[in-house]
């Protein structure tokens, strides 16, 4: 049995189809990673499975329920950490703990409330109302109210977002135990190495399509490789390099060339010294997983930014 099984799943929102037939499968006990620029539809598609919006056809299962059909065990199933900082203004962290934990029927859950609450570095808050935490500490207590009831399946949706160093690290440690401990794990972010770090898989969504879809190595190994970095103090890039080039990051001088391997080198250099040009810098390096999401993201002309803002807020 799969943990999430997503079939041909569409949403349509007026004029903007958000969802366009997407479908993948999450094994059990598996570190996934769900990638996209804004407007992709990851947020879209994360509501459709916690059951906060429908789609207009296809099939989502956790654990083989039904997120329409078996609502209640589907929900029981899961746990979500969503992007706004949500919560009741008049309520005591350890007290919206035990709300949270009633709403799925469990008694009697202190000791696993306290468990949470020292793995997030709550302990010191826990009788702290709601509205007198920072951000950060918000965010914290967002992560135990999805983890309260124990869900096999937890959906973190950008859960780092805009937070300090301490509780990135606090809570990838805790979150990568869990899922030592069996349980499976889904992440969107745009903090991509978190995802190279951490996830086993990874999709990637497009204007409501998955375009990617594979091991993280696998992923890093077919996109990217070995490339040249290049930064030229006279001349221009000659016409025989142009087919090695790779996309640059926004604002980027230097040129990045895709290596076949290291003996490689030697002829682009030739090259170089043959067209005149001088280089001001220059470095060998192996391609992460933000060099594959540029060249995914571009190989169809779209980059991360370049979708008009109604279609983001509406399909994010």
């Amino acid at each position: 049995m799969k943990a999430i099984e997503i079939t041909d799943v569409r949403k349509r929102y007026r004029n903007l189809q958000a969802l366009k037939g997407v479908s993948f499968t999450v094994e059990r006990g598996e570190f996934f990673g769900l990638l996209g620029p804004n407007g992709a539809g990851k947020t879209t598609l994360i509501s459709i499975l916690a059951g906060l919006n429908r789609a207009d056809s296809g099939r989502v299962q956790v654990l083989g329920h039904d997120v329409v059909e078996d609502y209640r065990m589907a929900r029981r199933m899961l746990g979500v950490v969503p992007q706004e900082l949500v919560f009741d203004p008049f309520f005591t962290v350890r007290e919206t703990l035990r709300l949270q934990s009633g709403y799925f029927g469990m008694r009697n859950n202190d000791d696993w409330i306290d468990e949470i609450m020292a793995n997030l570095d709550l302990t010191n808050k826990a009788d702290s109302n709601m509205r007198q935490l920072s951000g950060g500490m918000k965010r914290r207590v967002l992560v135990a109210q999805a983890l309260v009831h124990r869900p096999p399946v937890i959906v973190l949706d950008e859960p780092t977002a805009g937070v300090d160093v301490e509780l990135r690290q606090t809570l990838w440690k805790f979150i990568s135990r869990l899922n030592r401990e069996g349980h499976t794990i889904i992440l969107t972010t745009h903090y991509l190495e978190e995802a190279e770090a951490l996830c086993d898989r990874i999709a990637m969504l497009k204007f409501g399509e998955v375009v990617a879809l594979d091991r993280t190595s696998s992923l890093l190994n077919q996109f990217a490789g070995l490339q040249l970095v290049l930064t030229l103090s006279r001349g221009v890039l000659p016409p025989a390099l142009e087919a090695l080039r790779m996309p640059a990051n926004p604002g980027e001088r230097a040129h990045r060339l895709r290596l076949s391997g290291y003996e490689a080198v030697e002829p682009i250099l030739a090259a170089l010294r043959e067209a005149g040009c001088e280089i001001e810098d220059m470095e060998v390096s192996k391609a992460d997983l933000e060099d594959v999401f540029v060249q995914i993201m571009r190989r169809e002309g779209h980059m991360p930014g370049s979708t008009p803002a109604t279609a983001m807020e509406a399909a994010a």
